[in-house]
């Protein structure tokens, strides 16, 4: 461990120049303005897992922007670590509520970042993260000490959807073929509590549309004797729950795998103030299913929440008329073993069951995704634990995130390996958002604690 730290010490001015160097380029995957610059950026990330000492490298085509994809195989009887990233970031737009251009990477100091934090569009998500891998396999390499295989997969669409992803995964299986799956694109609870990313909810979304008379109607003259779309849709999306806050779409939990005690206790641990909580979001009490605390509520369990709801007038002033059409835009968070499919089908026959003759409901797909875990028991999690424990002198605390990554669960789907989330950010880095920034303390501590994963893990892997 002193030579990495040493490794770091003496290169970190060179670690943090390169990094600025990549955040420079404004690889903004949504807009075709950028396009020259999302390619000259996958060149660069090329470039530089070459200079790591990675011997196969490439620049793989997809129907979108291309994969760089890198290969360092020391002996095929060693385990497998594919290391996924993605070097696109989001639009930068608010640019007057950025402090600095967010192309102009600059470090400043903060409070929670004594020793400054990187502030550029993409320096946490995902390009900093990312980077640290390379900048560790660069230390394995030097060091002579790299214990297993390494591939490496970064993409250039993740900030729109991943659309080429599953494409060009699906025609590689063999190429990317690991043992496991290490990705930094996640956070952790604090610079002094570690945290690893164990499960991620799957999503259902669809749109309902309620439609009552062929137009709409005087409210004077046909109040009362015709159905109102609207009023019909609040009852019908109020009964989907029940008074425990629980959702009444009969086999909605039948897949439902509940989180083991050990894990909730795990859970536990994580520091959280209810009151801050409450004060934060300026509400007097939390709400939720009985039975689960705030923050089982918000990873563990499936939800399902209104996203949107409109019909009739909503314009100034008043205009007495029932709308011949209401409409709500519904998503569900989903759980292990929930699939969305099934979901989005259960629901649409219910929701259609419980409409009145006096309707016609109709229910739109929208998009999905599998949600997914990791067990704490697996070996790939105990390697990343016992990384930030070294690293960190205390144990990571399993998490569960409310939100969702579907390529983590195609990553398993297709190549039926699991994903280890080794996230070095903090909720505080305005990722997605104006002033977006990941603390040098972080990026030189990923890097540190990278090496130490791929030690344990072949360690653990040859005990199995």
């Amino acid at each position: 461990m002193s030579a990495v730290k040493n490794y770091i010490d003496q290169n970190k001015n060179r670690f943090l120049e390169e990094l600025i160097s990549l955040l420079k380029l404004p690889s903004v995957s949504a807009d075709k303005t950028y396009q020259n610059d999302v390619l000259m950026t996958a060149e660069a990330v090329k470039n530089y897992i070459e200079k790591a000492g990675c011997k196969k490298v490439e620049i793989c085509e997809t129907p979108g922007y291309p994969i760089v994809f890198g290969e360092h195989i020391i002996d095929a009887n060693l385990p497998t670590i594919l290391v996924y990233g993605h070097y696109d970031v989001q639009p930068a737009d608010p640019i007057d509520l950025w402090d600095s251009p967010p192309f102009e990477p600059v470090i400043k100091k903060t409070e929670l970042h004594p020793d400054g934090a990187i502030y550029a569009r993409g320096s946490c998500d995902d390009k900093g993260q990312m980077y640290m891998h390379v900048k560790a396999f660069e230390i394995m390499m030097n060091l002579n000490t790299l214990p297993c295989n390494v591939k490496f997969m970064i993409e250039g669409e993740e900030e729109i959807g991943s659309p080429s992803l599953e494409w060009f995964v699906k025609r590689n299986e063999e190429k990317l073929s690991n043992d496991v799956i290490l990705i930094s694109d996640t956070g952790m609870i604090s610079n002094q509590q570690p945290s690893i990313t164990t499960g991620l909810r799957g999503l259902s979304y669809v749109e309902v549309e309620v439609t009552g008379p062929n137009r709409d109607l005087h409210s004077g003259l046909y109040g009362g004797a015709v159905a109102n779309p609207i009023n019909i849709l609040t009852k019908m999306i109020a009964s989907l729950h029940d008074e425990n806050n629980h959702i009444t779409i009969p086999g909605f939990y039948d897949k439902v795998i509940d989180a083991t005690q050990e894990e909730r206790t795990e859970m536990a641990k994580a520091p959280f103030s209810l009151d801050a909580y409450k004060k934060a979001l300026d509400i007097e009490e939390v709400y939720g299913e009985t039975g689960y605390t705030t923050n089982e509520r918000n990873s563990i369990r499936p939800t399902l929440d209104v996203n949107g709801i409109w019909g009739g007038y909503t314009g100034e002033g008043a205009k007495t008329v029932i709308a011949s059409k209401a409409y709500a835009k519904i998503s569900m968070r989903l759980v292990p073993d929930q699939d969305p499919d099934e979901i989005t089908k259960l629901f649409s026959d219910h929701f259609l069951s419980i409409a009145p003759k006096a309707v016609k409901v109709k229910v739109t797909p929208h998009h999905g995704g599998h949600p997914y875990v990791t067990p704490i028991d697996n070996i790939g999690y105990q390697a990343a634990n016992k990384a930030y424990t070294e690293t960190f002198g205390v144990p990571a605390i399993p998490q569960r995130s409310g939100g969702s990554i579907p390529i983590v669960a195609l990553f398993e789907k297709e190549l039926k390996s699991k994903t280890i989330l080794m996230g070095f950010g903090l909720d505080s880095d305005a990722i997605h958002s104006p002033n977006e920034h990941f603390g040098v303390f972080n990026y030189l501590k990923g890097i540190e604690t990278i090496p130490l994963f791929y030690k344990n893990y072949v360690e653990l892997h040859q005990n199995q």
